[in-house]
């Protein structure tokens, strides 16, 4: 894929940050010396947790250059490196492995998630939030128009770009860490953000979910696709009593710590 868009991402900063914030104020740590933000973006939750730890040394990685650029500008007195979840590896055990929206576009998490467990310290914290909407209208209308349009073929399986499969139930969750961690707590949460219109909608998730479909597609097929999708997205959110448009999102949290 392109790189991210850090200025399309922070549109919608408030409520990318609210999860973000609720995972770290449920991290069982007083005083963590070490603690990575992995895919930390434009430093948003960087930020928090920073604030929460201004002891602590704290490290947002990112695979964007685009990202860690504007994380660096907005937090310059932190540290900032390129780096993949998948394959990452610290130099020292830290005491936080802090993960917010980033494992959902990872494979195979029956091995990613133990593996990250098994990198912390002596009673370290490994702290996600994954987003869980690929049920949700926003996610099944992107496959839906993906698959009926003259881009299909430029797109691909809209399964494939939609990453479908690769999120496990939150019971699947505690069954991978719960044997090897001292504690495990895992939970769901169904935000509700309150858009103003159709295309707000698809502004958000043009950040995020909707790029791997539009990535492929030349100008001219990119602005037909969206074009359908707004339509489609326009009678999948019916207006609510204020003529807003609610967006449901679901996400799930665990926070496991170490023995």
């Amino acid at each position: 894929m392109a790189d991210w868009n850090p200025a399309l991402y922070t549109r919608f900063e408030d409520e990318r940050t609210r999860p973000a914030a609720e995972l770290l104020a449920r991290v069982p740590l007083d005083a963590p010396r070490l603690a990575y933000d992995v895919g930390c973006g434009p430093g948003n939750s960087t930020a928090l947790i920073a604030a929460r730890y201004p002891d602590a040394e704290v490290i947002g990685l990112d695979t964007s250059p685009a990202m860690l650029e504007s994380a660096r500008g907005r937090l310059p007195g932190l540290s900032f490196a390129q780096a993949d979840a998948a394959t990452w590896t610290p130099e020292r055990a830290p005491d936080l492995i802090y993960a917010n929206a980033v494992l959902q576009w990872l494979p195979d998490h029956a091995s990613l998630l133990p593996r990250l467990f098994g990198l912390l310290a002596p009673g370290g914290v490994l702290a996600v939030q994954m987003p869980d909407n690929l049920a949700e209208p926003t996610h099944r209308l992107m496959r839906e128009v993906a698959a009926s349009g003259p881009w299909a073929v430029a797109i691909g399986d809209p399964a494939v770009a939609g990453r479908l499969g690769r999120m496990l139930e939150p019971a699947a969750y505690y069954d991978l860490l719960a044997p090897r961690a001292a504690a495990v707590d895992v939970w769901r949460t169904a935000y509700h953000h309150r858009m103003a219109d159709a295309a707000a909608i698809v502004e958000w998730v043009s950040a995020t979910g909707l790029r791997p479909f539009v990535d492929p597609l030349g100008p001219e097929e990119k602005a037909a696709f969206l074009d359908a999708y707004r339509t489609a997205i326009d009678a999948g959110y019916p207006r609510r009593s204020d003529g807003r448009r609610l967006l449901a999102f679901p996400r799930v949290f665990i926070v496991a710590k170490a023995p």
